[in-house]
């Protein structure tokens, strides 16, 4: 075998390693990536979980504040408020005018 053939089948291994050791550190590189991206999106979705439940309870608690049992024990309670009597009613009634 030459001198030149030698040479240059012992460059060819040395690159292929080389090239092998790079694709080892890219794959690596990708895999904590990947990784990272994973766990970001687990803690959004467990951000999500903890916004859509407090929406929930949000939601729940203007149904419960705008309840017309609520409403009227405030107006009798807090403002002295009563139902009117229906002899205490007055009716009003417009007219279109003719102008």
């Amino acid at each position: 075998m030459s001198g030149k053939r030698k040479i240059f089948r012992i460059a060819a291994v040395f690159g292929a390693a080389f090239a092998i050791s790079g694709l080892l550190i890219l794959g690596a590189a990708k895999a904590r990536t990947y990784l990272e991206l994973e766990d970001e999106v687990h803690k959004l979705e467990e951000k999500q979980n903890r916004l859509v439940k407090e929406n929930e309870k949000l939601i729940n608690d203007i149904s419960l504040l705008k309840s017309s049992s609520r409403i009227k024990q405030i107006a009798e309670e807090e403002l002295g408020m009563r139902m009117a009597e229906s002899d205490e009613i007055v009716r009003v009634q417009m007219r279109k005018s003719d102008k």
